[in-house]
């Protein structure tokens, strides 16, 4: 997919540019817990200051329903902002506006006022048609940033060329959440591991007892045709660390007592998938193999991670939980691209397109350009 680039924007040199960016950044009692969100934006940023330009940043921080909440507001950005790149106006929270969700024309007028260019660098948010995303590309000219370009490169990438063997693993809790992209996965992979909360609704459809583990029962079908579609290229944990009556903690196999629930993969599958992951020459990991922010359940997601990170072969880590726990584990330098969008990096390995992307593209053929 070709996106405009920052290089196909006209000069800049005292223009205005808006700058889409996602600073939604995790936040514990007013305080940033973590900025990578903010650096990400930098090498654009960087880019557009020196090319002359001033920038309005603009973003997007929690789900504030339509209206202005302390809780939600840019400050703490603002202030982190100031520190990495000086002279960029931030405006506040655009969830504050019900305008950016149902992407107001009167609320988009409001945003490009002033402005010259458009830039969407937030590609955590490119999967949503909101006003800040959809709407200046209808009036400015408009360009992918570095952080959206990289990523639409490298999972657009994993779509449709994938060196092989390509391994996936998906984690997380439920399997509707994760059915459209496993289903589109099954095109392309060579073996797809799943482990966490998901990894029962399939192991319930091989007939085994999950006691009082995560099971979709309406999804039990559906995985069992994609087991018999996708025969062993699909691996699943054989043995599970589980939590009983009186918080007792288990290591069992694939069965599942009543009155127990699975809350990770046990050993001999983290050192099964880790196996996997270290033949692989191309690797994606989304989602977390049990509940990792608790210590007892945290094993077989660090053992992943750790593979993962030492593997020979291209890693990819999907947003959200992964990233978190890639981070928390310190092997965030170790992955070769740490994905910043949880749904929209599942998007768009699902449709091979956002409304964002598709924005970025018809401003370019307004403007007349080749993209």
């Amino acid at each position: 997919m070709t996106l405009p680039q920052l290089e196909d924007l006209p000069t800049l040199a005292g223009r205005r540019v808006l700058l889409r960016a996602d600073f939604n950044v995790p936040l514990a009692d007013g305080a940033i817990t973590d900025d990578l969100r903010i650096r990400a934006a930098l090498p654009t940023i960087e880019w557009l200051l020196e090319a002359g330009a001033s920038v309005t940043a603009c973003s997007h921080l929690g789900r504030p329903k339509g209206k202005p909440d302390p809780k939600y507001s840019m400050e703490p950005v603002r202030a982190r902002l100031a520190e990495l790149a000086p002279g960029v106006e931030l405006l506040e929270n655009l969830r504050f506006d019900p305008g950016e969700t149902a992407d107001d024309p009167a609320f988009v007028a409001r945003l490009v006022e002033g402005h010259d260019a458009y830039v969407n660098d937030a590609f955590g948010a490119a999967h949503r048609a909101h006003a800040s995303v959809v709407g200046p590309p209808r009036i400015l000219p408009s360009a992918a940033g570095r952080l959206l370009a990289k990523e639409v490169e490298v999972l657009g990438g994993l779509r449709e060329s994938p060196t092989s063997p390509f391994t996936a693993i998906l984690g997380g809790a439920k399997v509707s959440d994760k059915l459209a992209v496993i289903k589109a996965l099954l095109d392309v992979v060579d073996t797809l591991v799943i482990g966490g909360g998901m990894c029962f609704t399939f192991l319930a459809a091989q007939g085994h007892g999950v006691g009082d583990s995560l099971c979709e029962t309406d999804q039990v079908d559906t995985c069992e045709d994609l087991l018999k579609a996708a025969g062993d290229r699909i691996r699943l944990p054989h043995d599970l660390v589980v939590l009983g009556p009186g918080d007792e903690v288990r290591q069992v196999g694939v069965e599942v007592d009543d009155g127990w629930k699975g809350l990770d993969i046990g050993p001999g599958s983290a050192a099964e998938f880790s196996d996997v992951v270290a033949e692989a020459a191309t690797v994606l990991w989304n989602g977390p193999m049990g509940l990792f922010e608790d210590e007892p359940f945290a094993a077989g997601t660090r053992a992943v991670a750790e593979a993962v990170a030492a593997a020979g072969g291209f890693t990819v880590v999907g947003g959200g939980d992964s990233a978190a726990a890639i981070a928390s584990f310190g092997l965030a330098e170790q992955i070769d691209h740490l994905s910043t969008g949880g749904g929209a990096s599942l998007e768009l390995l699902e449709q091979g397109d956002l409304p964002g992307l598709a924005a970025l593209r018809a401003a370019a053929a307004r403007e007349g350009g080749s993209h």
